[in-house]
């Protein structure tokens, strides 16, 4: 029998953390462990630990600021699972994901397994649209949680499992933040491993946020992509470079109003085009005008934010590494 210890790394959020564990109390495997890595929080979340004590195995380990991804190896340096799972802390666990999870690797056995994100029911319209966007067959293709990814999958450490002997092999994360999990997962492949999707395997992300925080995080994802080819160079996929197209496909058709009507009105019917499918899409997926609406918005500040990311990042000098490295 699997036993998976739960890493799960916080910075100012005992609130998450607390409807995170009560939806792990709720599992219907329970051979888990559950390690809490408070990163020099000033809002702890011991307390909030403490409540489960006696529902969960469960310890709390706080330490001094040094990013999710370090944070994550000081959980992997205390477990004692099988397998290692990593949850963001503002993720919601459906009471059968670990018999799932377990169910799957009993017939396909596999070193790193990642599953995808949904949204909850009770989530706000603004969560539920956001929750489209970053899934939308019209802004990521289609591949992040789903099979149609683009080549070996990578696992992402809101929802990510690795064996022991992964993390023996590798040691962990490198890099603290700016794409630490798709830095780790090259290396988890390059190593040998096998990767692959848990389809069934999903997670509620909630996602606590504003466009204006959404914008920021996307475009801090946008560089880390780049940043992430200049070490694994051919790592940067086609698919991967449609958000600043599209950017530079904005810009191009706004001068086309200087020099062809045609252009413009034709670009604009492409556009217009674009947002009604999004708005269909997601108000049939919703069952919610109101969430179509916001998934436009949602939509336009994702594919910006990430384009403009990886825009600034490729005429950023080469000497300019933000990483955080050991």
């Amino acid at each position: 029998m699997r036993f998976y210890s739960v890493i799960i790394p916080v910075y100012n959020r005992p609130d998450e953390v607390d409807e995170l564990l009560k939806s792990l109390t709720l599992q219907t495997y329970t051979q888990f462990e559950v390690i809490i890595v408070e990163d020099g929080s000033t809002e702890k979340c011991d307390q909030v630990v403490e409540s489960y004590q006696n529902q969960l195995s469960i310890q709390y380990f706080f330490k001094e600021n040094s990013g999710q991804g370090f944070s994550r190896n000081y959980g992997f340096e205390r477990a004692k699972g099988d397998y290692f799972v990593v949850f963001d802390s503002d993720c919601l666990i459906p009471d059968d994901y670990f018999e799932k999870v377990n169910q799957f690797l009993d017939h396909t056995p596999l070193d790193a397994f990642g599953g995808p994100d949904k949204a909850h029911p009770s989530f706000s319209p603004l969560q539920k649209a956001i929750s489209y966007s970053m899934t939308s067959p019209f802004t990521t293709g289609g591949i992040r949680g789903n099979k149609r990814h683009a080549g070996t999958f990578h696992p992402r450490s809101f929802n990510m499992g690795i064996s022991k002997e992964v993390f023996e092999a590798t040691k962990g994360y490198k890099i603290t933040r700016m794409g630490e999990d798709i830095e780790f997962s090259i290396r988890v492949i390059e190593a040998g491993f096998k990767t692959g999707l848990i389809p069934n395997a999903f997670v509620y992300h909630k996602r606590r946020t504003s466009f204006s925080h959404f914008y920021k995080q996307l475009h801090f994802f946008g560089r880390a992509r780049i940043n992430v080819n200049r070490f694994f160079p051919g790592e940067l996929k086609a698919i991967h470079a449609l958000p600043a197209v599209f950017v530079l496909g904005l810009f191009v058709w706004l001068t086309t109003i200087f020099y062809s009507t045609v252009l413009f009105t034709l670009g604009g019917a492409l556009l217009t085009l674009f947002i009604f499918c999004i708005f269909i899409h997601s108000s049939i997926l919703n069952k919610s005008m109101d969430v179509g609406l916001l998934s436009v918005t949602a939509a336009f500040t994702q594919l910006t934010g990430y384009g403009m990311g990886m825009i600034s990042e490729i005429l950023k000098p080469r000497g300019n590494q933000p990483f955080s490295q050991k």
